[in-house]
């Protein structure tokens, strides 16, 4: 993903921004009908035999969703639940899908965010763009009981029995219009329809609060660990190619970190050529920039794992819903058998 425009989020205005709003009007419209054809099942939507948990936003870019997977995935193994993810596998060239991934997957085939999923929780993963048939490659051939889907909360052909939809505590909706005037994929108002918001930062009284965190460095080519604050008297290049890369420069400026900011497109396919500086300065970067930068990098390179505190009330809350809802689907099934 390219930065976002300045009208988007900021107050300024211009000629362009005008201009797109009735192309605006027409995708909210032609949103809100494909979501009814879906409804009255025109459009087919399949059920799964496992529960199915969604996990994505209403705006475009990152809002912390990856790293929300990551949480619900090792919070589902300690109750446990054997958790399986499945994603559409954005950026991949794959010619073949669904994918299996693995932790030393090529991230230019399966996606960079599906390589990290899968190094950080150990959990079975697979994707494609057939969210459905991703997730049923995954039922068939590992032993899971609740499938996490990385995004896809306007997949509707997947039905869901938990949505949490993730919005930015600071940034929130922006200027509150749909694309392309606006960064909305949906209208606000589709909120009111998920089980759980997190707001990534201070939320709002109805939302669960989640704090993203950087606390130490991972060096690429030997694995040692450092905390942040040993980096202060060094001058490092901070690497981002994520949907909002200020964030982690700003999270790197906490620590007094002297940095210089190199940013990138989201899921950037990045060469050794990317890092020819000049200099044999530390080069530090995003855990999920670092796994496509793993065969060229050299004792200079480090990634920042993401660290996420969550409030307990979001915990109690989504497992409370995956019981119900594994209990209902028993009692479906039971009835079924019945008649």
């Amino acid at each position: 993903m390219h930065k976002a425009p300045e009208y988007w989020y900021g107050s300024k205005r211009g000629i362009k921004y005008y201009f797109l709003i009735p192309f605006s009007w027409i995708f909210c419209l032609l949103v809100s009908v494909r979501r009814l054809l879906y409804r009255i099942k025109v459009l087919p939507s399949q059920s799964l035999p496992t529960p199915v948990i969604v996990i994505g936003n209403i705006t475009v870019g990152g809002n912390g969703k990856t790293p929300l997977v990551i949480q619900v995935a090792e919070l589902l193994k300690e109750n446990r639940y054997k958790p399986g993810l499945v994603s559409r596998g954005y950026g991949g060239k794959a010619t073949q899908w669904p994918q299996r991934v693995e932790a030393d997957s090529d991230p230019e085939m399966v996606g960079d965010e599906a390589v990290m999923l899968v190094s950080r929780t150990g959990c079975p993963m697979t994707v494609g763009p057939d969210r459905v048939a991703a997730a049923r490659s995954l039922i068939q051939n590992d032993d899971v009981d609740v499938i996490i889907s990385d995004d896809g909360l306007q997949h509707y052909a997947m039905r869901r029995d938990i949505e949490i939809v993730v919005v930015h505590g600071e940034r929130r909706f922006g200027n509150g219009w749909c694309l392309p005037a606006g960064p909305l994929r949906e209208r606000i108002s589709r909120l009111s329809e998920a089980d759980i918001i997190v707001a990534n930062g201070s939320g709002k009284p109805h939302e669960y609060s989640m704090f993203i965190s950087h606390c130490f460095a991972v060096n690429m080519q030997t694995g040692e660990t450092r905390s942040l604050s040993e980096f202060t008297c060094l001058k490092i290049h901070a690497i981002a190619g994520i949907g909002h890369p200020g964030s982690f420069f700003n999270r790197l400026k906490k620590y007094q970190l002297d940095i210089i900011e190199h940013e990138f497109p989201d899921h950037y396919q990045y060469s050794q050529q990317d890092f020819e500086f000049g200099d044999e300065a530390t080069v530090m970067m995003t855990e999920k920039d670092a796994t496509k930068c793993m065969y060229f990098a050299n004792q200079f390179f480090w990634y920042v794992p993401i660290n996420v505190t969550l409030e307990n009330s979001f915990n109690q809350r989504l497992l409370a819903l995956l019981e119900n809802t594994i209990e209902n689907q028993t009692g479906q099934r039971s009835e079924e058998k019945i008649h």
